[in-house]
């Protein structure tokens, strides 16, 4: 089966409303224009503009949230629910961005937690794991992956797995001035691949999107993509720039 191709862009807390319109049409004119594959573009915008993107978004750019809650509704003020951000139009939702796991203490159990909502209200969870730079000097990484793994989405059934796609974020590499390798990424891609047929079987393990969250850009993203377990990027900084986005998504032109 032939794994999908995922170009992306997380806007975190950036853009006010006009600037993001502004800043989506741009990208959704030309993605139109130049996207020549089959890959899939994504925007996962704060909450305030993901109704006007969708709409403006079609079937030219997808549109996800970056984060949901793991209740149904109830009384969590300043809180948004699964089901509000289906409502609106978007698909995808990142969970466990290695900035919710860091700042807002997100455990691998609330996260598994998300998961199970985000499934349930039809959305397309974007589950991210990655390693700290001390994880990485102390050899430890591997063994987090795992535990992320493990802990977050590994308690679903295969028919629910075969729903995600997975994002790996070598937080050591984001602003830091530090870069993985395509060699470094390739080999941790190759790892959670082996620990997914491992527990789903080879047949769901290759057919699993797992996207590079490293700080990819247009200068890197080819040498990243051409590694055979790369199947695409969760984007940063570039994906605020439509020229940088969109050159990051024609990447993957045929």
């Amino acid at each position: 089966m032939t794994r999908k191709k995922i170009v992306a862009g997380n806007w975190k807390m950036n853009l006010d409303y006009a600037e993001g319109v502004s800043l989506f049409s741009e990208i959704v004119n030309m993605v139109r224009d130049e996207k020549k594959g089959d890959q899939i573009a994504i925007i996962c915008s704060p909450y305030l503009h993901l109704n006007s993107l969708a709409k403006l978004g079609g079937e030219t750019v997808k549109i996800g949230a970056q984060n949901c809650h793991q209740n149904e509704s109830g009384a969590f003020t300043g809180e948004i629910s699964a089901k509000m951000i289906k409502s609106v139009g978007a698909e995808y939702v990142i969970i466990g961005h290695s900035e919710r796991r860091q700042y807002f203490a997100e455990s691998d159990e609330l996260l598994a937690q998300k998961t199970v909502i985000a499934l349930k209200n039809g959305l397309t969870p974007i589950f991210c794991i990655g390693e700290t730079l001390d994880e990485r000097n102390n050899g430890s990484y591997f063994e987090v992956l795992k535990s992320q793994l493990d802990h977050g989405i590994f308690g679903l059934d295969a028919a629910d797995f075969s729903k995600l796609v997975i994002a790996y974020e070598p937080v050591w590499a984001i602003g830091t001035g530090l870069t993985a390798t395509s060699d470094q990424a390739q080999e941790v891609h190759a790892y959670i691949r082996k620990e997914i047929a491992a527990k789903y079987g080879e047949e769901i393990a290759a057919a699993t999107s797992i996207l590079y969250g490293g700080s990819a850009n247009p200068k890197n993203a080819a040498e990243l993509f051409a590694q055979p377990d790369i199947d695409g990027g969760l984007i940063g900084g570039a994906s605020l720039k439509s020229r940088d986005f969109v050159d990051i998504v024609k990447t993957f032109n045929s």
